[in-house]
């Protein structure tokens, strides 16, 4: 391998900050990244789980710290950005946390859509809206937001979370256009079903005896035959982060096993 080949994808000397990185597709986008030379700000609102991430990037020779965080409060969230720019500067943000919720319109409480819009909506906006101004004083930076395939296809039992990653690819957009010229990049990546332990715990809890039989279905609904890995999204979030892709901002990738043009 060339040197130049061992280089790309590096991240030595910058900060990132990974929310809801306790476990998931956070937890491996943080260890993906840890990895590749970044520093990694964990911040979850579990605190335990922040804390075993950041144990598992340290045993592999990576540098990480643990941070507890609501990122439906920006009360909270202003005040854990502004003590993190105080350590140092942050390069990027990857904007992770998360809920998901089963349901359509009829049977989507009230309460039950103001929670999902809290964490999936206002908790992006929130920590976009407390790193952008650091970003743009220190000459730019990059944001990745974690948004689905639901966010733009129809999928059954949805409402909620699919009208939330809708709004963060709207989200996406809107940043990506507003700050060009201040030299922050932000897209968002739109997974398929993704192998996680929120799907054992939701296969478990909805149907206790046929775990294996429906893992198989969900897993057969993407045309490629089964789900995403969690290593392969924090693959593409590596390479959003990066400086070998500094030319692309605005762009909402799927990672979808051939689920949007595959079908049928």
């Amino acid at each position: 391998m060339s040197n130049q080949g061992a280089q790309s994808f590096r991240l030595d000397g910058k900060v990132a900050v990974v929310t809801g990185s306790g476990s998931g597709i956070g937890q491996a986008i943080a260890s993906k990244l840890a990895a590749h030379g970044a520093v990694i700000r964990v911040l979850d609102v579990n605190e335990s789980a922040a804390a075993a991430t950041c144990q598992q990037i340290s045993a592999a020779g990576g540098t990480a710290s643990a941070h507890l965080c609501d990122v439906t409060s920006q009360p909270d969230v202003k005040a854990l950005f502004d003590q993190l720019f105080r350590q140092d500067r942050v390069h990027v943000l990857i904007n992770n946390a998360g809920i998901s919720h089963v349901g359509t319109v009829e049977s989507t409480t009230e309460a039950d859509f103001d929670r999902v819009v809290r964490v999936n909506v206002k908790g992006f906006y929130n920590c976009m809206h407390a790193v952008v101004g650091h970003m743009k004083n220190f000459g730019g930076g990059v944001i990745v937001n974690m948004a689905s395939i639901a966010g733009s296809s129809g999928l059954p039992d949805r409402f909620a979370y699919s009208m939330s990653k809708g709004a963060v690819v709207a989200m996406t957009y809107s940043v990506a256009r507003d700050y060009l010229a201040h030299n922050i990049r932000c897209n968002c990546i739109s997974p398929a079903r993704v192998h996680t332990p929120f799907v054992d715990d939701y296969l478990q809890k909805n149907y206790p005896g046929h775990e294996k039989e429906m893992f198989e279905k969900l897993a057969e609904s993407q045309p490629i035959g089964r789900m995403a890995e969690p290593a392969e999204v924090a693959s593409l979030a590596l390479f959003l982060c990066s400086d070998e892709a500094a030319f692309i901002t605005g762009v909402d990738y799927p990672i979808d096993g051939g689920f949007f043009n595959l079908r049928g």
